[in-house]
């Protein structure tokens, strides 16, 4: 055989092999394709709200990335915080903001090594004529963080982070929330 015929040979035997492994990755593929079909899996979409228009009332920090949260899940219209609230048909009131710090272990010296923090805070949904949709009702979150005394600037920073990050997650579970809200029934 001669060099050319040889290194022809070599091409033809790589593209079949390439071929052959993409065969195979297609084939291994189709099991999972066929398993997250069939277990109900899909993808999350815009939440639909029981109500047209909302307005979010209360705790200044959460109630701004709440009105952020429900901006984004389409044709909702969110008054803004200067808006008259009773050209809402729900309102949103939020109350009860406490941030509290306690002290989950300490080093043999006594000074403070993880910190728990928590966000806690009280809503309640409601018509513009005053029926209740959710009576109030807490959602508490908390965070672990670890605590030294020689960086107590960086963990401050930190603790704030951690409670913006929580304002963002109590307003993701609120849409859900708010999204499962039943209007009472027309009479």
């Amino acid at each position: 055989m001669t060099p050319g015929a040889r290194a022809s040979a070599q091409a033809q035997g790589m593209a079949t092999g390439h071929a052959r492994r993409r065969l195979l990755a297609a084939a291994a593929t189709l099991p999972v394709a066929a398993l997250l079909a069939g277990c109900g899996f899909r993808m999350r979409g815009a939440v639909q709200f029981p109500f047209r228009s909302i307005a979010v009332t209360g705790v200044p920090g959460v109630a701004a990335e709440l009105r952020r949260a429900l901006r984004g899940q389409g044709d909702l219209k969110v008054l803004a915080n200067t808006d008259p609230v009773g050209e809402a048909e729900a309102v949103c009131d939020l109350s009860d903001e406490a941030r509290t710090s306690a002290i989950l272990s300490t080093t043999s010296t006594g000074q403070a090594r993880d910190l728990s923090i928590t966000l806690r805070v009280s809503y309640r949904l409601r018509t513009r004529d005053g029926r209740e949709l959710i009576p109030k009702t807490p959602i508490t979150l908390s965070r672990d963080i670890s605590y030294n005394e020689n960086t107590v600037l960086a963990k401050e920073a930190e603790q704030n982070f951690l409670y913006r990050d929580m304002m963002q997650d109590m307003a993701q579970q609120l849409v859900r929330r708010l999204a499962a809200a039943k209007l009472p029934a027309a009479s």
